[in-house]
């Protein structure tokens, strides 16, 4: 494992660099004036914060979990990938590079299924197969909007995937599973019926995407860890307020239907992935970051004002797009962004306090310190 720690930091570097072009390029499609780096910027906003920033994110974070060193080929690639496109280099190079990184997502799934055959790592293998898919669609030259129903599916499967394991703490209630099964089955047939029938597809997936909601606020662990306080109930609140906006998608999915651009593409596109995926990264990063990189984190009621800047942002933006108003939508947008940008600050700071508490070097009083990885929520 000694060899492969030197990976991780470089790798979060590129994710984190991935992250900040999709941020620029997702400013400049709203309409910020901004200096353009390269013209294709812009149209490589999905595929930077998809496949270059959370894609090289989960793919370390499972080459980590299953402590293999093939397994950091995947975000080795992802990552490269992702350079690439910020970079704006040939065309096909950025594309190619993240497909075959979520090939090695697959196989890497594969492995964790063989060695734990359950309904959460085969969930969680089926988000990775569908990021291969949609990524293979889009090597092959389909155009972003047919198939990011796709990306939208890598990200909450694997996110309920893994809500799905963390809620078997719980007892087990009858028939839970199998709602989970059902909720699943119609976002995938969703998925699956876009490719012929867009607008009849994504409406589906809307369904599958309010039913998985559903039970995730039925039975996903936060409903009760809310309750607490610190960091377990920070966890809670972003969870719970994650569902809200899967939920209000799907909403979006049934009312709009396989809109391919506009205000109302920008608005169930972004309240899945910037209000529910966002959120979730909010409230997993405690348990993530600790594992990812061996450090301490520390926790500070601070966490939460990025938390509330998201939602209050996405809640501008959304009513820009809905009402038409245009300075709301690129204002909500920017908001979204310098949201973003704390709490990757915030975490950063705090993670430097847990580190100097944990070499005895003594931190601000207004700082309370927790060495220990964060309590999963």
């Amino acid at each position: 494992m000694h060899d492969t720690n030197r990976w991780r930091i470089p790798l979060l570097a590129l994710a984190l660099l991935a992250l900040l072009g999709a941020l620029w390029g997702g400013l400049l499609r709203i309409g910020w004036c901004w200096p353009l780096l390269h013209a294709p910027l812009p149209l490589a906003h999905g595929p930077l914060i998809v496949g270059g920033f959370l894609g090289t994110l989960i793919g370390l974070e499972r080459a980590v979990a299953l402590g293999k060193r093939w397994a950091y080929a995947g975000p080795v690639l992802t990552g490269t990938g992702a350079l690439a496109l910020v970079l704006g280099a040939a065309a096909w190079l950025g594309p190619l590079l993240i497909t075959g990184g979520s090939l090695m997502l697959v196989l890497v799934f594969a492995a964790i299924i063989r060695q734990q055959f359950a309904l959460f790592t085969v969930t969680m293998g089926l988000g990775a197969l569908a990021w291969f898919v949609g990524n293979a669609l889009w090597l092959a030259g389909w155009a972003i909007p047919l198939i990011v129903w796709w990306w939208l599916g890598f990200l909450v499967i694997t996110i309920v995937g893994e809500r799905l394991e963390l809620s078997r703490v719980l007892r087990r209630r009858p028939g839970q599973d199998a709602l989970f099964a059902v909720a699943l089955g119609l976002f995938g047939g969703g998925m699956l019926w876009s490719l012929i029938a867009l607008d009849r597809g994504v409406r589906l997936g809307g369904v599958g995407l309010i039913a998985l909601a559903l039970w995730l606020v039925r039975y996903d662990i936060a409903r009760r860890t809310v309750r607490r306080s610190g960091l377990t109930r920070f966890i809670a609140v972003a969870l719970l307020s994650g569902y809200a906006w899967l939920a209000f998608g799907g909403v979006l999915a049934l009312v709009f239907g396989g809109v391919m651009a506009g205000p109302a593409y920008d608005a169930l596109l972004h309240a899945v992935f910037v209000g529910f995926v966002i959120s979730m990264i909010f409230g997993h990063a405690p348990i993530i970051f600790p594992a990812v990189l061996r450090l301490p984190l520390a926790y500070h009621a601070s966490c939460y004002g990025p938390l509330v800047l998201l939602h209050a942002s996405l809640v501008a933006r959304l009513s820009g797009d809905l009402l038409g108003l245009a300075t709301l939508r690129k204002v909500g947008g920017l908001l979204n962004a310098i949201a973003i940008l704390l709490f990757f600050a915030n975490t950063l700071r705090l993670s430097r306090r847990a580190v100097q508490a944990s070499r005895g070097i003594k931190p601000d009083a207004a700082l309370p310190v927790s060495g220990a990885p964060a309590q999963r929520s």
